[in-house]
């Protein structure tokens, strides 16, 4: 089984989701289920085919949820050193043919937030900074051309600092 890295609070915000569906959300959509069904004809009942359809996608998530909480790899970056790029770098770069800079925090895949600069470890940019330190060079071969960067700068700033769409118990619903 593959390990999926992430930090200590994404796991917390998994597991949090998790229980949420389990405990709260499950049991609420099969009592609806359970109301729906006392009306009578099931085979023409929108209530009763709605509350199972959401059950249906509760499941299909608890299955995810868990599958992602088996595979959790737990990391703090806070106790890196952060000389190299690791999990959980912020890590600024320059494009060498473009000269702009780019700002990029590496993370855990259901971290991440490509459009705020937090890319997931498993993308092409994050590997070709894995273990890589200030002023190394590297490529990105991108399908139409090869971009190269120069890295100038790395440092740890904590993953949930930077996101920008962090879910809520009010996002894990199904209403």
């Amino acid at each position: 089984m593959n390990k999926e890295p992430m930090s200590i609070e994404g796991y917390d915000l998994l597991v949090k989701e998790f229980k949420f569906l389990l405990e709260v959300e499950k049991s609420k959509v099969a009592e609806e289920k359970l109301v729906a069904a006392a009306q009578g004809d099931r085979s023409e009942n929108a209530d009763y085919h709605a509350a199972k359809e959401k059950l249906r996608f509760i499941d299909k998530r608890l299955f995810y949820l868990n599958s992602m909480i088996q595979k959790a790899q737990i990391i703090d970056p806070s106790t890196h050193t952060h000389s190299k790029v690791s999990f959980g770098s912020s890590v600024k770069v320059v494009n060498l043919d473009t000269d702009e800079e780019e700002n990029y925090t590496l993370c855990g895949v259901l971290e991440s937030e490509p459009e705020n600069g937090l890319i997931s470890i498993h993308s092409p940019i994050a590997k070709s900074l894995m273990g890589k330190g200030v002023d190394d060079e590297f490529r990105i071969k991108l399908p139409k051309e090869v971009k190269e960067y120069e890295i100038l700068e790395i440092k740890y700033e904590n993953i949930f600092s930077l996101k920008k769409n962090i879910r809520t118990q009010k996002d894990f619903s199904f209403h």
